[in-house]
């Protein structure tokens, strides 16, 4: 709790910042402090662009990664054209691979990871909506580019499975992380990813 010393829209200011993954209650009060100094045009310009999020960005009803207002940069017909699918677990994966600039293909999201311990099934990867992606696309190579962690690896494993029983064709791989038990494609640096991907093995 935000120390009571402070104003009540200050306290209620800190408490919004510290929903933000990571921030505790010092990175909070830095933050809250630092706006608060900001002039008013700045911080209408913040308010407007939080108030319109949700409007201004859409998931693709195709891959299901973020673009603006319903454009996605990914599926385009070149893109199409390379003939490998990318399988990642949310779309903020998918900007951290096109810093790479390794991998020219499409993205499917599946939005989630196997979890029981969370109640999470293989219902939340929606293999439908993949299966019928497969159906109608020419591809050569599906890449699948998930967490090294245990519901990433149990998730991989699973998705392994359906591919190669729906396709026994179809080259299935996964990247070649060499990395500790754990890792995330958010803190992997660039250098590191773009090895991953260009030394991905066959799954």
């Amino acid at each position: 709790m935000a120390n009571m010393r402070y104003p009540n829209h200050l306290t209620k200011l800190i408490e919004l910042f510290k929903k933000f993954p990571g921030v505790g209650s010092k990175s909070a009060e830095r933050f809250a402090f630092q706006m608060i100094q900001w002039p008013s045009m700045h911080l209408q310009e913040m308010a407007e662009i939080i108030a319109t999020s949700k409007d201004k960005l859409r998931y693709c009803s195709i891959c299901g990664c973020l673009g603006d207002e319903g454009a996605c940069n990914f599926c385009t017909d070149l893109r199409t054209s390379y003939g490998t699918l990318c399988i990642i677990a949310s779309p903020r994966d998918a900007f951290s691979i096109e810093e790479t600039r390794e991998f020219k293909g499409t993205y499917h999201v599946l939005g989630g990871l196997l979890s029981p311990m969370e109640g999470k099934g293989p219902e939340i990867l929606k293999l439908h909506v993949l299966k019928e992606r497969l159906l109608k696309s020419n591809l050569e190579e599906v890449v699948i580019a998930i967490d090294s962690t245990v519901e990433g690896d149990a998730t991989a494993l699973y998705l392994k499975s359906a591919l190669e029983e729906f396709s026994p064709t179809l080259k299935v791989s996964r990247l070649a992380f060499g990395l500790p038990m754990g890792s995330s494609l958010d803190y992997i640096d660039g250098g590191t990813l773009a090895r991953a991907f260009s030394g991905r093995l066959p799954y």
